[in-house]
């Protein structure tokens, strides 16, 4: 339990609430618009916040989402990253100016290369070290410092701009080397503990324990809106610079041009700092982690705009929030608070679960027995073999999960439960099956995580299974069908892998010149939707 004297603590740096948002200079009018958009243009969104002159003026969490529960950042994970470097600069461990191959003179090649020679820890924060990291490059293998200084040149370390997330894996490599220690260790005293961040974030690391820096941190909303309220206050936080001043300033400040000349999006070339985004929208500025994590700053308006989601096409997302920000900033109490009516309309609707249904007589002949599924040889060859887990969560990770294996089932009177395995790793989701999801442990690919689960029957010979890790996005989606010693199981993903790949097709165009490999890449990744989510057959084996 807390003490008293942390409880105190904890009191005197968690941030003020708003009674309602026209108190803290924020339209519910325009903010229920804002709500109104994301749902008719099919965004996810998992949680809202908004601050305004240091007080929380809204904030909302969509069901099975809550407040509490850390959410994947993705590369915001970047600007966390930079942040600490930030501290080691401060501290006298680390200089812009130093070599990233001094660090790493094993890796020094028998021929001097003179790009090499001249990148440093300056061309890792700003995405300009050149490297060309494939953005399919497989983690599993842990080659992931030896992948970077065998990849490509793309350009000499500051001619030009490339967003490679490698490039801060190598900055967190480093600071673990200057400091001697884990990056969430590092950060605590510095960072963490004084915004009231009581707790050592997780943070997926490579097998050798290196923080995956780019990407892979778990933060709650109000944790990822603490960092970037810190900045927007000039490092200040509760009266004390806790990130160095100079750092806040040129971190956020355009530091490199990163036009690319396929990409005409304004918030891709507005400029890029440490690790952090100009907007196309002026004065102000973004963290931005895949799947629409975004966390910006409205420099001006002293204001702090933080969102988690599932939505693949960022691009839709920010067109979304621009059309409503920075609008919904007012002049306090310049419009009447909100009435009950518009109350409704300012809250996200719960994502659905399955709906309670008739039980099949077939509970009976399928209870507690085992489901032996044969593997699907091609996607272990591929590195993407079937997860509980969606792949989402899995594609950057060092340790891959899959190929499911030995499911069974055990039925009780509102609920069931589905235990598997996955390689060493075995599993038990409780699933409601009254229309009340249950929520169990899972513990897969080094990640521990929550997962929200129901279940019902479709038809007498055919199980559905919902299960969503509420730490992560996105939703597995089994359908288990019968018949007599036989079982298949369809996999599938929410939002529908096949969009995810859709996305990823175009945003090819961007990154490869080559018009004949850009149309190759294209059909390759459109014929992959149709093997990344097989069918799996199986029978029935021993029982328990």
């Amino acid at each position: 339990m807390m003490g008293e004297c942390d409880m105190e603590v904890e009191a005197k740096i968690s941030l003020p609430r708003a009674e309602y948002p026209e108190q803290a200079g924020v339209s519910s009018r325009a903010l229920a618009d804002f709500m109104e958009d994301l749902q008719k243009s099919n965004i996810e969104t998992h949680s809202i916040m908004i601050i305004r002159r240091g007080k929380v003026a809204f904030e909302r969490w969509r069901k099975p989402y809550a407040p509490e529960i850390p959410h994947t950042m993705y590369s915001i994970s970047k600007s966390v990253t930079a942040t600490a470097a930030g501290f080691a600069v401060e501290e006298g461990l680390l200089a812009l100016d130093a070599k990233v191959i001094d660090f790493f003179p094993e890796h020094r090649p028998m021929k001097r290369d003179e790009k090499l020679e001249k990148m440093t820890v300056y061309h890792l924060l700003t995405m300009t070290a050149g490297k060309d990291v494939g953005l399919m490059s497989d983690k599993a293998k842990n080659r992931w410092i030896e992948d970077f200084f065998n990849a490509k040149w793309m350009f000499a370390p500051g001619e030009s701009w490339r967003y490679i997330s490698e490039n801060t894996f190598m900055l967190s490599a480093i600071l673990k080397k200057v400091t001697g220690m884990d990056m969430a260790d590092y950060l605590g005293p510095r960072l963490f503990e004084p915004l009231g961040i009581n707790r050592k974030p997780f943070w997926e690391k490579n097998a050798d324990g290196i923080e995956a820096g780019g990407w892979g941190i778990y933060l709650t909303t109000e944790e990822c809106a603490k960092i970037m309220l810190c900045y927007a206050q000039g490092g200040v936080f509760n009266g004390k610079q806790v990130i160095p001043a100079k750092w806040a300033k040129d971190a956020v400040s355009k530091l490199v041009d990163n036009k690319r000349p396929r990409d005409v999006e304004e918030d891709t070339v507005a400029g890029y700092g440490y690790c952090f985004w100009r907007n196309g929208c002026p004065d102000s500025y973004r963290a931005d982690g895949m799947f629409s994590q975004f966390a910006m700053v409205f420099e001006k308006l002293d204001a702090v705009f933080v969102m988690t989601s599932n939505e693949m096409d960022e691009d839709k997302a920010r067109h979304c929030v621009w059309r409503h920000f920075p609008g919904v900033f007012i002049g306090d109490d310049a419009e009447p608070r909100a009435g009950a009516e518009l109350l409704e309309q300012l809250e996200l609707k719960p994502l659905p679960d399955l709906p309670a249904a008739p039980r099949a007589g077939l509970e009976k002949a399928i209870q507690g027995k085992t489901i032996r599924l044969k593997k699907h040889r091609f996607l272990d060859l591929i590195g993407f073999p079937v997860s509980v887990l969606p792949l989402p969560v899995l594609y950057m990770g060092v340790t891959k999960a899959g190929n499911i294996d030995k499911v069974r089932f055990e039925f009780g009177e509102n609920e069931c439960a589905m235990s598997w395995t996955e390689g060493v790793e075995n599993n038990t989701i409780f699933c409601g099956m009254d229309g009340a999801a249950r929520r169990s442990t899972v513990k897969l690919a080094g990640l521990e995580l929550t997962a929200h689960s129901t279940a019902a029957w479709q038809d007498d010979k055919t199980l559905l299974v919902w299960t969503r890790p509420l730490e992560a996005i996105c939703e597995r989606r089994l359908t288990f069908t019968f018949d007599g010693q036989k079982a298949r199981m369809k996999p599938r993903t929410s939002p529908d892998a096949r969009f995810m790949l859709e996305y990823v097709s175009r945003r090819i165009t961007i990154y490869v010149n080559n018009k004949l490999l850009t149309k190759i890449g294209e059909t390759l990744v459109k014929q992959s939707v149709k093997i990344i989510e097989p069918v799996h057959k199986g029978r029935f084996g021993e029982t328990r």
